[in-house]
């Protein structure tokens, strides 16, 4: 057991000062299973390929161009579907969050159309826009609206009345306690509900790319089903895990943790 230590002291040095491998350690026993079930298991490598099957065809699909153009195209369509659904959620979401009369006539609406998934308007999406990019735009922005929407009402009515008062009594204009009152309140509500609504929005491009899409991420997991590629569909399903860790670890929990600290309300 001594012995062990300072292996234990080195590890925990090294990871302090590489935090990427904290990261990277849980999966180093998956792989030598996936690596172990792949060399002695009972299935053939067309049905269960090795991960250096799927790290040679990563290196050939990046090598003639398709991955980067299909991670790009995949990209870019969460970053403009998020972008819309920012737009209209969070308005949405502080109107309904401040009037009576609005709550009232809206929130019903908003719980009818958020329990009807966002696949299930593909069939008539298709009808209507065919197989291309609005179809696609439509899913990501309805996945995406309704997480902001949810939590923007949260934050609002979270936010407590002294406040709302205390703004009243120095004077400020209902323009001054929206900037300044509710909105900075309900921040962290609107910043965890984009969070999770880029999450779900993720998962429902993939969706549509491999239903409607002619680029993408989704589209080349179905695009290789066609083509019998297991190895390229495992590769897809890693990059999909890849780039949401990227995206969620290093982007969007870093402004969530930021925007509590400077606008949380510390109980």
């Amino acid at each position: 057991m001594n012995a062990l230590l300072p292996l234990w002291s080195f590890w925990v040095r090294t990871s302090q000062q590489w935090p990427v491998l904290q990261t990277l350690a849980p999966f180093i026993p998956v792989v030598l299973l996936w690596q172990a079930v792949a060399t002695w298991g009972p299935f053939p490598p067309a049905f269960f390929p090795a991960p250096m099957d799927v790290v040679r065809s990563f290196g050939s699909l990046m090598y003639k161009g398709i991955l980067p153009e299909y991670l790009g195209d995949s990209v870019a369509r969460l970053a403009a579907g998020a972008a819309v659904g920012m737009a209209l959620g969070i308005p949405l979401g502080l109107l309904i969050g401040l009037s009576r009369r609005a709550y009232t006539a809206l929130w019903p609406v908003v719980l009818f159309f958020q329990a009807i998934g966002d696949i299930a308007w593909l069939p008539i999406l298709i009808i209507w826009f065919g197989f291309g990019l609005t179809t696609m735009a439509f899913v990501i922005v309805y996945t995406v609206i309704f997480p902001v929407i949810f939590n923007t009402v949260l934050g609002v009515r979270s936010i407590k009345i002294e406040l709302h008062r205390a703004a009243q009594s120095l004077g400020a204009p209902p323009w001054r306690i929206l900037t300044e009152v509710v909105i900075p309140g309900a921040l962290p509500n609107i910043v965890t509900g984009l969070r999770n609504g880029l999450g779900y929005g993720w998962r429902a491009l993939i969706a549509a790319e491999m239903i409607v899409g002619t680029s993408g991420i989704g589209f080349m997991m179905f695009d290789a089903r066609r083509a019998g590629s297991v190895t390229e569909i495992v590769l897809g399903m890693i990059l999909l895990g890849i780039l949401w860790y990227i995206v969620d670890a290093w982007v969007l929990a870093p402004i969530e943790r930021a925007t509590g600290r400077r606008w949380g309300l510390t109980q």
